[in-house]
């Protein structure tokens, strides 16, 4: 039962991994063109800066969720490092569940009113010719971390399944992708 929750769980945080990645593509097609016309044209557009910026965090924030299900999250490993697979899957659901979570709770908690704000105020660029309805992306910052305690949820279900055997750590499994 454990095992397929975590797939699903696992599919999940993949979904998010490919939405950053096509929005990384996103990013640099824009970069790209921004950057052809503003160098050969001698023209640009404040929205597709603006844009910019907007694409680089829905990247980051997306693929936070991601980096966790693929265990690519940074870390100390002074310790760590030289624990058992069981260990380490106590350190991960301790983790997870006294930071992460608690964490992240907090974040979607606290920039919920941030986005209601902006929507109520119609808060728009301070640029001109910049973009409107500023509310869309201060709303992927509480959207990105609902995905995250999603993906966190599948983290500890992986890492129960580790600790009682009935799925390899990390580190096994990669082994095995490549043989």
């Amino acid at each position: 039962m454990l095992l397929r929750l975590e797939q699903v769980f696992d599919r999940f945080s993949d979904v998010m991994g490919w939405i950053a990645g096509a929005l990384n593509l996103v990013m640099l097609l824009n970069v790209f063109y921004d950057a052809i016309m503003r160098y050969f044209f001698s023209t640009g557009s404040i929205a597709l800066q603006e844009m910019e910026w907007h694409l680089f965090a829905m990247v980051f924030l997306f693929g936070i969720a991601y980096a966790l299900k693929e265990d690519g999250h940074v870390r100390v490993d002074v310790l760590y490092e030289r624990f058992s697979p069981r260990w380490k899957a106590i350190v991960n659901i301790g983790g997870t569940l006294l930071l992460l979570l608690p964490l992240s709770v907090m974040v979607v908690e606290g920039s919920v009113w941030y986005v209601q704000e902006a929507y109520s105020s119609g808060e728009v660029s301070g640029d001109p010719g910049g973009l409107p309805y500023r509310w869309l992306i201060k709303l992927v910052i509480p959207a990105s971390f609902v995905f995250l305690i999603v993906s966190a949820t599948g983290f500890v279900i992986h890492n129960i399944n580790v600790f009682r055997g009935t799925a390899e750590p990390p580190e096994r499994r990669v082994e095995n992708e490549t043989l």
